[in-house]
């Protein structure tokens, strides 16, 4: 589940590379249900992660940190309490349990110390190998085969999901009626660009509670019909 979060609507992706944060939604309505939507989101972590790896640990290690105050990254002036340089020191984070330092004495050396210091910092940095860990579950994501979706349905399209206040089972028809004792209607809806909602509702008194379903359900595939023919020609 690294970068995938549970959402009351599914679930979302989020991770960061150089600062950008990459996010992406796979809502359960869309994808047919909450293991669809999992799988349809560890995919596209997966590729993201693949796609865009962590920068090199020498890249990060070489990049000044806020608190620096020297101008080079890893070298650090030592001073009295009353200012005056005692040495610089090259310091190194090479692995979990290798730190690497080395001192210079500024007494009797001035500017040479800090040469020193930045050359040492150096030999340090060409020791680094491989790329940052930004979490543990990232390298067995690179190394690990392309996850597939093969055999799961494709995204649903808005048209396509149906609501939780829909009473027919159906997407874009539904029941209604006004008042307590009225025989309601069947209505079809569907949202077109630059349209709005188109909608036709069909009276129970009319025709029957039966028949004005079946017009709704036929009056809302002309919808779609007619919003896929406008968006093709758009």
């Amino acid at each position: 589940m690294y970068g995938i979060y549970s959402r009351p609507w599914g679930f979302e992706v989020s991770i960061v590379r150089d600062g950008v944060r990459h996010r992406a939604a796979f809502g359960w309505a869309s994808y047919g249900g909450i293991p669809q939507a999992l799988v349809h989101a560890q995919q596209w972590r997966d590729a993201l992660v693949k796609r865009l790896p962590p920068p090199p640990r020498r890249t990060r290690a070489e990049k000044i940190r806020p608190n620096n105050k020297t101008g080079v990254p890893g070298v650090f002036r030592l001073q009295s309490a009353n200012g005056k340089v005692l040495g610089w020191l090259a310091r190194t984070y090479i692995a979990h349990d290798q730190i690497l330092r080395a001192l210079f004495v500024a007494d009797g050396q001035g500017g040479a110390a800090r040469s020193m210091a930045i050359r040492e910092r150096e030999r340090h940095l060409d020791q680094m190998s491989g790329l940052a860990k930004v979490h543990p579950a990232e390298e067995a994501i690179r190394n690990a085969p392309a996850r597939s979706i093969a055999g799961l349905p494709p995204k649903r399209s808005p048209s396509e999901i149906v609501r939780k206040n829909n009473s027919s089972g159906i997407p874009g028809v539904t029941f209604k009626a006004p008042r307590p004792r009225h025989p309601g209607y069947w209505m079809a809806i569907t949202y077109i660009a630059g349209k709005g909602s188109v909608s036709k509702a069909f009276s129970v008194a009319e025709h029957g509670h039966d028949k004005a379903r079946t017009l709704a359900v036929a009056e809302r595939q002309r919808q779609l019909e007619q919003k896929s023919r406008e968006s093709t020609t758009a």
